[in-house]
């Protein structure tokens, strides 16, 4: 016999759980639904984001409906239209054998007259965002005075995005005889109050404790200055070739762009915020359930609800304001028995967050070191002849190319062929990481101290008018001084002329060989300058070298027009793609 059906549940409800692969209940599943199948008591939930909630509710639910009726007897507020689509589709699948049980979702960002005229045919279960079922309600399209359950799902998270007032307009048009069921992953104190507000003879379940992370979820720092931040999130996915990851950040604009620097530098990435509208937002989510992406950059807001179990690793790109939001954030990793990694980058000012996070979660934060390119190298070398070494031999599509392949290849040996082979794969991978530079430690306070002494700052000439750019200058510098060991400081490129900084020992070699040189048809003029750097730029060392780390970021025009997708900025740890071969699955 199912462990389902033991809980209470009729065979219909069973039958469509075991088409759908759920073999055992998880742990809130297991105390939530014979508790509101065999009692009318208020019910406040603790539960992890990831641990099933939503059956936990929704199949007692469905379990108790009168299905002679199509009045709403449900109405489930989640925070966001995501969760809210979510919710529905998976009550849609739990009731796949359950005739005249229909679901109506109602959330902002859609045609409202789409979301009536499915209210008027007949929906026994409403699920909706806060703002909408408000609207609803004025709109008298939606009555809810005779519903027999409330939920709350993720009320921590409603709360957190201002839906106080709704919740509050919400609630006060629902019967005292309903059954209200609170579910949440965080119990601060704002939901504390609406429980004591608007519950009676509450029951209190838990499947953890309450406010800390979960189990199966590890949490690691890396320390690194600001402008290293991106270049330290791309050595991170190259580590992991086969992440599957939400980078988390703070606002739409960070989001946007940091999903654009990706996409540029050939990863299989993709970002979700509040700017985009329903349509591209289903074609993105539906683009990351499949894996056709890799790494999704999201928003606290976009990201809730999303029904993702395989997540390796969730980034905080930067940590949130509030020590609950990182709970949710991690938790979208780690789930369905699954271990997960949440991943913070900070900076020496953002350490101090991280001490009531880990009180909030009960667990410390692990540091960890950027990987180095070598590490990178071999970790990705390892993981293709891994794949080269599992992949499935489809004899009878390429046997008719064997006999010429065989001939091609004639006279190399096993060795021969396995040097060309990696060749071929990682030959630009390999240049790129041969000269990276290390991305651990902020230093930009005290390192920029105690190199501001160690260089000389000289004035140049040439500028933007020039179509000049720091890749540009650096080739200039290389190929005047012939050395390719001379630490570099600043570049700065203005108008009409540029600064840049080189070790102080070679200030006089530095005039000496740019007396008279010409560019362009005209005279350089290189000299010591003592105008100051311009504020709020910092400083790096990086070695003088061809195609130099600090300006990989710079899209130069190679011989055939194209552009060269190399890093697209800050530190430059991009990394060249072949758009085939290279492309991340």
């Amino acid at each position: 016999m199912s462990i389902f059906k033991e809980l209470g549940l009729s065979e219909a409800i069973v039958s469509s759980l075991t088409e759908l692969g759920y073999e055992n209940p998880t742990p809130i599943q297991e105390i939530s639904i014979p508790q509101i199948l065999n009692s009318k008591d208020d019910l406040k939930a603790f539960a992890q984001t990831g641990t099933g909630k939503t059956a936990a509710f929704s199949l007692p639910i469905m379990e108790q409906l009168d299905l002679k009726s199509k009045d709403p007897q449900a109405i489930i507020l989640s925070p966001t239209r995501e969760l809210a689509i979510q919710i529905a589709r998976n009550i849609e699948e739990f009731s796949k054998n359950i005739s005249n049980l229909n679901v109506v979702a109602v959330y902002g960002g859609a045609n409202i007259e789409d979301q009536i005229r499915g209210i008027k045919r007949g929906a026994q279960i409403i699920v909706g965002t806060p703002g909408r079922t408000v609207d609803l309600i004025k709109r008298k399209r939606l009555n809810l005075r005779n519903i027999q359950w409330l939920v709350l799902d993720e009320a921590d998270e409603m709360l957190n995005m201002g839906f106080k007032d709704e919740l509050d307009q919400i609630l006060e048009t629902t019967p005292n005889t309903k059954q209200t069921l609170l579910f949440s992953a965080t119990f601060p104190k704002e939901v504390e109050a609406i429980a004591k507000n608007y519950m009676n003879n509450t029951v209190e379940i838990s499947a953890g404790k309450k406010n800390i992370g979960a189990e199966n979820v590890s949490h690691e720092y890396y320390l690194v200055s600001d402008r290293n931040r991106y270049p330290a999130l791309k050595r991170i996915a190259d580590i992991n070739p086969d992440i599957y990851s939400i980078v988390f950040c703070r606002t739409r604009r960070e989001t946007k762009d940091i999903a654009d620097k990706l996409i540029a530098d050939g990863y299989n990435a993709d970002a979700l915020h509040g700017d985009l509208s329903q349509a591209q937002r289903d074609m993105v989510m539906q683009k990351f359930r499949s894996k056709t992406l890799q790494i999704l950059v999201a928003t606290d807001v976009a990201a809730r609800g999303l029904d993702v179990t395989d997540l390796t690793h969730v980034i905080n790109y930067k940590l949130p304001d509030q020590p609950e939001n990182y709970t949710h954030r991690s938790g979208r990793t780690g789930r369905a028995g699954k271990n997960g990694i949440s991943v913070a980058l900070i900076t020496n000012r953002e350490k101090g967050k991280l001490r009531p996070i880990e009180k909030k979660i009960n667990k410390q934060f692990e540091q960890k070191q950027v990987p180095n390119g070598k590490e990178i190298c071999e970790k990705q070398l390892y993981s293709l002849i891994d794949k080269v070494h599992d992949i499935d031999i489809n004899e009878k599509e390429i046997k008719d190319y064997l006999p010429s392949i065989y001939q091609k290849l004639d006279g190399f040996d096993r060795e021969e062929l396995i040097k060309r082979f990696v060749s071929l794969e990682f030959n630009q991978f390999l240049s790129y990481y041969e000269n990276s530079h290390d991305l651990n430690g902020d230093d930009s306070r005290e390192k920029r101290r105690s190199t501001d002494e160690a260089f000389t700052r000289f004035y140049i000439n040439l500028g933007k008018m020039d179509h000049i750019n720091p890749a540009k200058l650096m080739g200039i510098i290389n190929e005047n001084l012939r050395k390719n060991d001379i630490e570099i400081g600043q570049i700065e490129i203005l108008k009409s002329f540029s600064f840049f900084e080189i070790d102080k020992n070679f200030r006089d070699e530095v005039l000496e060989k740019f007396n008279g040189v010409e560019f362009g048809g005209r005279k350089i003029i290189v000299e010591v300058t003592n105008k100051p750097k311009t504020k709020g730029r910092s400083r790096s060392k990086r070695r003088n070298f061809e195609g130099g780390d600090r300006f990989r970021g710079n899209k130069e025009r190679n011989g055939s027009g194209n552009r060269d997708r190399r890093s697209s900025g800050s530190g430059g740890d991009g990394k060249r793609r072949d758009s085939g071969r290279r492309q991340r699955r």
